[in-house]
Order: C-alpha cells, then structure tokens, then sequence
C-alpha cells in the first residue's frame, strides 16, 4: 500500500511538472540589442535589480498592449511586482544606454529560451520631452509602434532579428520598448531598452 502511494505521488509530480512546461513557463525572451534593462541586470551590469537578474527571460504580462497590459507605472516589469526594479528609472540616467540615431537602420534582436506560437513583435519608442526620471507610462510613449512583425503563429527560433529604422525626431534619452505578444495565451513579454540619441 505505502510504495503505491509513493509511486502515485511521484507519479502525479511528474505530471505536473509536464504541465508547467506546456504552459507560460514553455515561453521566455527578452531584447539584447538594443540590450534590455533586465539583459543589463543578468549580465552583472546594472547591481541591486533582485530576481530579474535570474530571469531575465520572465517577463511576462497581460497581452493587448497598449489598450490593455500591463498598467502605467509598471509596464517595464510587464506588471509584475516581482520584477519591480525595471520601472525604477534610477534617477533618470542609472540605466545605460545604447547608442542610435534617428534614421538609422537597426537590427533589434531577441533572444529565447523557448520558443512559442507568436502573434507579433511590436516596437514602441518615448515621445520627444518624455521625463526619463519617471516610470514608463502610456503618455510618455508614441502608442503607434514604429514597427511591427507579424508571425501568425509561428514560433521563432532560439534568437531573431527584426529590421526597422529608429524614428527620427528625438535628442537625448529614449526607452525603446518591445511587446512580444504569445498567439496562444492571455500573454506578452515585455522588454525596455534605453537608448541615447
């Protein structure tokens, strides 16, 4: 009695542990280029950024951005509180940057650790007089993406590049923000990039 109870409890693990791989934890990417703030915190680049760090992959979110997902305040973290040092702005300036100009043709790059069916890729980018010392709202972004990629279901391979221009018009500090919208689950995975024009 006792070894068949072992056996159906290991079992029943096992099952379990199939099913959280078939679910949102079967789906993970962020940005690399421009590098996201939670690449900078898994590289040791950025200090005191708490779990991201080990996860840089798990951002994850309500879909239907910008109507829907995460809320204002918190979308760098995708909504999740766990992830909460991604919307600290540090100060304005404690994230580093990458290096654009308006114009220019740029190859914006995911990295995977799984792939999944994939509704799109959308590209968003600050407003010109945006306050960098501030979370990441709706208003302080142009909520028309600058570019999309269409995968209708696909799943991406393990890393993928998308070609677009990076919008003119800006000087400064800028946050390139990436949606990442999964085609089979209520989610999205987000990634935040400051730039410097």
């Amino acid at each position: 009695m006792p070894r068949k109870l072992g056996a159906a409890v290991v079992g029943l693990a096992l099952a379990g542990l199939s099913v959280l791989a078939t679910g949102s934890a079967y789906s993970h990417g962020y940005t690399d280029a421009p590098i996201s703030r939670q690449k900078l915190c898994a590289n040791g680049a950025v200090p005191n950024c708490g779990d991201i760090q080990w996860e840089p992959q798990s951002v994850e979110g309500p879909k239907g951005f910008p109507s829907g997902g995460p809320s204002d305040g918190t979308i760098c973290a995708g909504g999740n509180s766990r992830f909460a040092q991604l919307d600290d702005p540090r100060g304005g300036t404690g994230w580093p940057t990458t290096k654009v100009t308006g114009g220019q043709n740029y190859s914006f790059r995911w990295q995977f650790t799984a792939s999944h069916a994939t509704a799109d890729f959308k590209y968003y980018i600050t407003k010109q007089g945006f306050d960098p010392s501030r979370p990441l709202t709706r208003s302080a972004l142009t909520l028309t993406p600058f570019l999309t990629v269409n995968y209708n279901g696909a799943r991406p391979p393990a890393t993928v590049t998308h070609q677009g221009t990076i919008p003119t018009g800006r000087t400064g500090r800028h946050i390139v923000l990436a949606v990442w919208t999964i085609a089979d689950t209520g989610n999205a995975f987000y990634a935040c990039s400051d730039v410097q024009f």
